[in-house]
């Protein structure tokens, strides 16, 4: 099993010796990382047949909130884990895009599946879920409708993405505008894209995982747009982490190191 501890939310997931997907779940991490880590736990195994609620379990535990996880046997980093959950998914040099709740970051990899850089935006919320969320709250509109509004856009308009005040600020220019609500909201997603490019070059293959990509199908189309090629998406985009903690896990397991 991995469960990845983030910030914003907590999720869990449980694979078999094969390295099949056999019961995830994904919970608000709130005050509490440990009774998060918990929760998910017991509700990923009740989407598992019954038949095997005897099995036990080897846990690798990851995230900001992976020292909280007091009953995981070994804990990894959030980057590890993303890195190594991405490439089994695309098992070739590429970059990673993973953008949370609290964080984003840019993971290089190479063909052998090794990490040669990595960046992360820590010091700022803007370009990621909590930055999305402060805006949807300043246009008081519903978290889910902003995929549905901005690919419902058809201009394009520039917002900044460097600062989530800033950018509230410049938001209220463009509502005395008048600028439609769905406009301002495509150019949120395009300030989301131009902070993930800012953070690091974007060069042969490109992979976006995350909360916020997993929610936002319409960000990655317009990440394509604006590098001129597809971009990956893994099978469950915001479990990436968690999965590739449940591989080390397994690798665990199986070398019996725990």
């Amino acid at each position: 099993m991995g469960i990845d501890v983030g910030a914003s939310a907590t999720k869990c997931i449980i694979i078999d010796s094969e390295k099949n997907i056999l019961g995830f779940d994904v919970k608000n991490s709130g005050a509490n990382f440990k009774a998060a880590a918990e929760k998910s736990f017991s509700h990923s195994k009740k989407k598992i047949k019954a038949t095997r609620s005897s099995d036990r379990y080897l846990i690798c535990a990851t995230g900001y909130g992976r020292r909280n996880v007091d009953f995981a046997h070994l804990t990894k980093t959030e980057i590890s884990c993303h890195a190594r959950g991405s490439f089994f998914f695309f098992p070739r040099a590429h970059t990673l895009i993973d953008i949370g709740g609290q964080d984003s970051k840019v993971i290089r990899i190479d063909e052998k599946g090794s990490r040669i850089g990595f960046k992360m935006n820590r010091k700022c919320a803007a370009g990621t879920g909590a930055f999305l969320e402060e805006i949807a709250n300043r246009l008081g509109i519903k978290l889910y409708r902003l995929n549905e509004l901005a690919e419902s856009s058809r201009r394009d308009i520039q917002i900044g993405s460097y600062c989530t005040v800033f950018t509230a600020t410049e938001i209220l220019t463009k509502i005395r505008e008048g600028v439609e609500v769905r406009d301002i909201v495509k150019g949120i997603f395009g300030s989301v894209i131009k902070r993930a490019l800012e953070m690091d070059p974007l060069e042969g293959n490109v992979v976006m995982s995350g909360g916020v990509v997993a929610h936002n199908p319409y960000l990655v189309k317009m990440m394509e747009k604006k590098l001129g090629r597809e971009v990956f998406i893994p099978p469950l985009p915001q479990l990436t982490g968690a999965f590739g903690a449940a591989l080390y896990a397994l690798d665990a397991f199986e070398q019996k190191e725990v």
